[in-house]
């Protein structure tokens, strides 16, 4: 999938993959799409989280090797 705006949150643990997610989601238009790539496995579950509180989308989430992908929609 072609994203907006790609994050590489790799080697950062929780919460920091959220927490720079948040900040780029914020600078982002409605409509526009974040590729998160993380190294925290927690950071799948944290990610639903995430979608669910602030509204934003959760468009897809796949695990390629030892990285977490994460898209998500700005709401």
């Amino acid at each position: 999938m072609n994203a907006t705006k790609e994050l590489d949150a790799r080697g950062l643990n929780c919460p920091l993959p959220i927490l720079k997610a948040k900040k780029a989601l914020a600078d982002m238009t409605s409509g526009q799409t974040l590729k998160v790539i993380a190294t925290d496995a927690g950071s799948v579950r944290d990610f639903q989280a995430f979608a669910k509180q602030t509204g934003n989308e959760l468009v897809e989430q796949q695990t390629v090797g030892s990285d977490f992908i994460t898209v998500l929609k700005r709401r």
